[in-house]
């Protein structure tokens, strides 16, 4: 007997592929980073830009877990694992990593089945499935980024003028392309040309540090090519399985995941303005004029980039305008790359039946449908509330080397006065 965490409409749509459930399977790791790691890291995270220590510490926690996950469903039996979800928590002090999902077995036992693992649903994978992605591993690619006391230090005094802070906004935009390139590399490590059901998220990692995670299902399509291909050709795709689907079934393709983020400061003379124009009734230009040049600037980035890529345009497209703190907005983007696809990348089907558009409480593409874009691409707000305590710490730490100088040069103006008096 299994235990399996798939509802109904999961377990029909693998039928529909000659696959059912198994068991839920599990696998862990706790992990320290050690003293000399430490030192390391938090030399680091004052200097600014990437945290190696702790980028290699959370990927190779991750990856131990996710193997050990496997090797269970594989001694259960199990040709793959679907619903993988990977967390990181704390545990007596340490990090502990937890990777989860269930595990499928062919409908007709025997014959030769290449283990795979993915991210998708049940739902998810027979979409992906249906339009002719053969799923290879679950794969993702992460950076431990630090603001540090330069950048923090500057973007707080850029805050004073308006327009966008700069140390803000390319934090973001940088950190995005390598942790997007190391998801495309451990892709075309296995073997596959595309990544699809990309999942973004920006998560707080100590004071002033936060991880950039990717995490997707690294995928073979016959038609994007005949074997293996170097890590910038690998398709990305931000699309879950019934869009991929619906995408193939129109014509188009997925190239790439493009994002941009806008940090604009309203500035203190416009926030005077500001408040003294709140008084009276009716619209505030200034505010106005920011939010809209924050979002053409967001809007022109994506555009940008993927034009650079070839592609014709961005579809499923997200965007998110916050207030991060007082008079400080963040503008974040997020969408795929497309382009038109040959015909011979139409689904397998003519038309998805209806158990995969049912999204029910037990299926883990419910959970991702109400998470809307707020708690995907909040990255900047997460990154600022990090990195604000270092900025702070360190402008203190300035301040307080000032009055010390100041107290000692107080102290030595008597003795020279009285040394050349």
């Amino acid at each position: 007997m299994h235990i399996s965490g798939m509802s109904g409409n999961e377990i029909f749509c693998l039928s529909q592929k000659g696959l059912t459930p198994g068991e839920i399977v599990v696998g862990n790791s706790v992990v320290s980073i050690g003293l000399a790691g430490g030192l390391g890291a938090m030399g680091r995270t004052f200097a600014g830009g990437e945290v190696r220590q702790i980028t290699d510490l959370i990927s190779e926690g991750r990856h131990k877990a996710i193997e050990r996950m496997e090797q269970e469903a594989q001694r259960d039996g199990a040709i793959g694992v679907t619903g993988v979800s990977t967390k990181l928590g704390r545990l007596a002090g340490f990090t502990e990593f937890l990777s989860q999902g269930t595990g499928v077995h062919p409908y007709q036992p025997g014959g030769q089945h290449r283990f795979f693992s993915t991210a998708a649903s049940g739902i998810g994978l027979y979409c992906q499935l249906d339009a002719g992605y053969q799923p290879v591993r679950f794969s993702m690619g992460n950076i431990a980024y630090a603001l540090g006391i330069g950048r923090g230090v500057m973007g707080s005094f850029r805050t004073l003028a308006r327009g966008e802070v700069k140390e803000y906004s390319s934090m973001y935009n940088s950190i995005r392309h390598t942790a997007l390139q190391r998801l495309r590399q451990e892709a075309a490590g296995y073997g596959a040309n595309a990544v699809v059901d990309t999942q973004i998220r920006m998560l707080p990692y100590g004071p002033g540090t936060v991880e950039l995670l990717l995490t997707g299902t690294s995928s073979f399509h016959p038609t994007l090519s005949q074997g293996a291909v170097p890590e910038h050709q690998v398709v990305t795709s931000e699309l879950s399985g019934e869009e991929l689907w619906n995408l193939a079934q129109i014509g188009f393709v997925p190239h790439q995941i493009v994002m941009a983020t806008s940090v604009y400061s309203l500035g203190v003379a416009a926030g005077i303005g500001a408040l003294f124009k709140s008084v009276q009734r009716g619209e505030l230009p200034e505010v106005t004029r920011l939010i809209y040049e924050a979002r053409e600037n967001c809007l022109e980035l994506i555009r940008q980039e993927a034009q650079q890529l070839g592609a014709e345009r961005v579809m499923s497209t997200r965007l998110e305008i916050r207030e991060i703190s007082q008079g400080l907005v963040e503008i974040v983007a997020i969408g795929t790359a497309v382009k038109r696809a040959p015909e011979s990348m139409k689904p397998h089907s003519p038309q998805l039946i209806p158990q995969a558009l049912i999204l029910d409480k037990a299926s883990t593409d419910a959970a991702d449908s109400v998470q809307t874009l707020g708690s995907r691409v909040a990255p900047m707000g997460v990154a600022r509330r990090g990195v604000g305590t270092a900025g702070n710490q360190a402008l203190g730490c300035i301040i307080a080397l000032f009055v010390m100088i100041l107290m000692c040069c107080a102290g030595l103006i008597p003795a020279l006065i009285e040394a050349f008096g």
